[in-house]
């Protein structure tokens, strides 16, 4: 069970309470976590990631105990803490401007 905690603006438009439960097993990649979460929440589809590339979106963060992991690559496993559901993983919308 993978745990995502999603910013505010995402959870309003998913209409989600708290964090999100993910169904993953294996070695768990952020992509993996991304399309699971796009799976069950069709409506996040190119929030999160663009569409087209797959790219992370420019004010999308990715954090996972205490670490960032926004510029890794799709296929970077996630940590066993939150492959295993200890920790979750944080998707953060970023803060911009002066």
């Amino acid at each position: 069970m993978i745990r995502v905690v999603l910013p505010t603006h995402l959870r309003v438009l998913a209409r989600i309470q708290d964090e999100v439960a993910l169904e993953l097993a294996g070695e768990i990649s952020l992509g993996d976590i991304i399309d699971a979460l796009e799976e069950k929440y069709p409506v996040l589809r190119g929030t999160i990631r663009d569409p087209q590339t797959g790219q992370r979106r420019a004010l999308v963060r990715f954090f996972a105990c205490e670490e960032d992991y926004s510029n890794r690559a799709p296929q970077t496993s996630v940590p066993a803490a939150v492959a295993s559901g200890q920790e979750p993983l944080f998707i953060v919308g970023a803060i911009a401007g002066g």
